[in-house]
């Protein structure tokens, strides 16, 4: 069972949904590549609508724009983890953004051994 520290860090990294790299979903890259190396887990938050750089609106009420709505991928581990993983992601996104803030971790629950899949 995997545990950590009470003071651990949150990786944000904030992309669109048309994103890609290496014939993937460019989010879809991130997590598989997350969990090969051994991070304690990812979340892919989809948005309804937002901007970024360019400073053009994505959002669900629009059809044109629809096909590229934000994404948000969080992934909590602890800092040295999420340091050493961020070089092995850096050169995937070529727009965008990645933030690292302090998370107090109140308990990482993974439930027993019968009801976890592999």
């Amino acid at each position: 069972m995997m545990t950590l520290p009470r003071e651990g860090c949150l990786l944000r990294i904030f992309i669109g949904e048309s994103d890609r790299h290496e014939g993937k979903p460019l989010h879809e890259w991130i997590v598989l590549r997350a969990r090969s190396e051994g991070l304690a887990g990812a979340t892919v938050l989809r948005g309804i609508m937002g901007f970024g750089g360019r400073s053009r609106i994505h959002t669900t009420k629009i059809m044109r724009l629809s096909t590229d709505l934000p994404l948000v991928i969080e992934i909590v581990d602890t800092r040295e983890k999420l340091e050493a993983f961020l070089p092995l992601i850096d050169s995937a996104i070529t727009q965008g953004l990645v933030t690292m803030e302090k998370a107090e971790i109140k308990f990482y629950r993974n439930g027993p051994p019968d009801a976890q899949t592999p």
